[in-house]
């Protein structure tokens, strides 16, 4: 009698070629990631951080909108409160990545586990999309996550340099609407993965549940609220396709 026969899932590569594609496909976001980086650079300047101290934070921080929205948070004085109040915010902004994460594990966890980790540890609403978006269309190589995310880093941390000397022109992203042109250009670059009934259904029920809880709660709890509903529309949706 034979033991039932198992396959194990294919390995996925992580080539240094896929890590120069995903730089490549990181082009479309540097606009908006270096006006970005530039108003962190800013407003740490803002804040007092020496230009050392902003770059340092960049580069170990790393955290794109929770980044600059706990800057605009930065006390005078630091106090357990205040250090509390930086904390659940900005966790409350970043929750959005345990759902990437687990979105991208099908694929990031048959891959190695050293570069998938540096990937991961420049997850990113930009690394993401383009990753998730390179799969979809039937790619393999991990390099290109892991690529698209080291490029962008280092972008990231560069850019503050130039925005830490412009000083204030550059402290409220709103005042020359320099806060819509990552959305607008992660937006643009997630209609590829809209391929699918339920992507198209559960798009407008996060933006509706997102929308609604803005209007009704302060802070910055639409983000948590639309990722799970959207996560919740596209499983009910899904025996549909």
């Amino acid at each position: 009698m034979h033991a039932p026969h198992t396959s194990s899932p294919r390995p996925v590569p992580c080539t240094l070629a896929g890590m120069v594609e995903g730089a490549r496909l990181s082009v479309p976001m540097l606009p908006g990631v270096l006006v970005f980086a530039a108003a962190v650079g800013a407003a740490s300047a803002e804040k007092g951080l020496t230009l050392g101290q902003a770059v340092l934070m960049s580069f170990s921080v790393y955290a794109g909108a929770s980044q600059l929205l706990a800057l605009q948070l930065w006390p005078e004085v630091f106090s357990l409160s205040a250090i509390a109040a930086l904390v659940v915010v900005t966790t409350a902004v970043n929750l959005r990545f345990l759902l990437m994460g687990a979105s991208l594990q099908p694929w990031l966890s048959r891959g190695p586990a050293g570069a998938i980790h540096l990937g991961l540890a420049g997850l990113t609403d930009a690394n993401f999309v383009i990753g998730s978006r390179y799969h979809a269309e039937g790619g393999q190589d991990a390099g290109v996550f892991v690529g698209a995310g080291l490029f962008m880093w280092i972008i990231w941390t560069l850019a503050t340099i130039p925005g830490h000397a412009l000083g204030h022109l550059l402290t409220d992203p709103k005042r020359f609407a320099i806060d819509m042109v990552m959305p607008l250009t992660f937006t643009a670059m997630s209609v590829g993965l809209f391929r699918l009934r339920r992507d198209r259904l559960a798009w407008p029920v996060a933006a509706a549940i997102a929308v609604v809880t803005a209007q009704l709660v302060s802070g910055y709890w639409f983000i948590i609220t639309g990722a799970i509903a959207g996560s919740l529309a596209a499983g009910a949706f899904r025996d549909r396709d």
